[in-house]
């Protein structure tokens, strides 16, 4: 099933898999644009923005990960922790822990 049995052992993995630092950008990008379209879907009661989140967030991210960090998202295999993983990796971006 999973080689990782808690986050905290899936989330050096997932730091690996994003050294690349313009792939770490366009997950950021797409994180803040994902915050956006649902901060749209909320405030106008519209949403199809969910779907704009979801195809943002993730559409960066692939873009990042496909031409160049050149790997297969985590998304694939481990698709809880890997959305867990995007948004400490946001918050330590934010933190200045990671740089962006």
């Amino acid at each position: 099933m999973s080689r990782f049995s808690s986050f905290s052992q899936f989330y050096p993995y997932y730091l690996e898999e994003h050294r690349n630092r313009i792939c770490r950008r366009l997950h950021f990008v797409g994180s803040c644009a994902a915050l956006a379209c649902l901060a749209m879907a909320i405030g106008q009661g519209q949403w199809g923005w969910l779907l704009a989140a979801v195809l943002c967030g993730y559409g960066f991210a692939w873009i990042g990960h496909f031409f160049f960090e050149k790997n297969r998202p985590a998304t694939f295999s481990h698709p809880f922790y890997s959305f867990a993983g995007d948004w400490v990796m946001f918050a330590d971006i934010l933190r200045g822990r990671l740089p962006l």
